[in-house]
């Protein structure tokens, strides 16, 4: 799997605080090595045709799009940052 970081993940990500931001790249090698890991909670977002959603804690999520082998990370932050996934 290839990950690429979009800019608004990029962006959003800085605004986290530290210990989020440290789970966050937990949680991304996580995902990495076992997208179905079961502390990620994967889901399709409803509504979306393409987008899915994973668990950082019980607060926090982050999407992403799948493009063969590749994965995009779109955003990442709280329900109200991801209104608009």
């Amino acid at each position: 799997m290839i990950v690429h970081y979009t800019q608004s993940f990029k962006k959003d990500f800085l605004v986290l605080p530290e210990d989020i931001q440290n789970l966050t790249a937990q949680k991304i090698l996580f995902f990495i090595d076992n997208e179905r890991h079961p502390s990620l909670h994967i889901k399709k977002i409803q509504g979306t045709l393409h987008v899915w959603e994973g668990r950082i804690t019980i607060h926090y999520r982050f999407t992403f799009i799948r493009d063969g082998d590749e994965v995009y990370l779109r955003r990442i932050g709280t329900h109200d940052v991801l209104r608009n996934p």
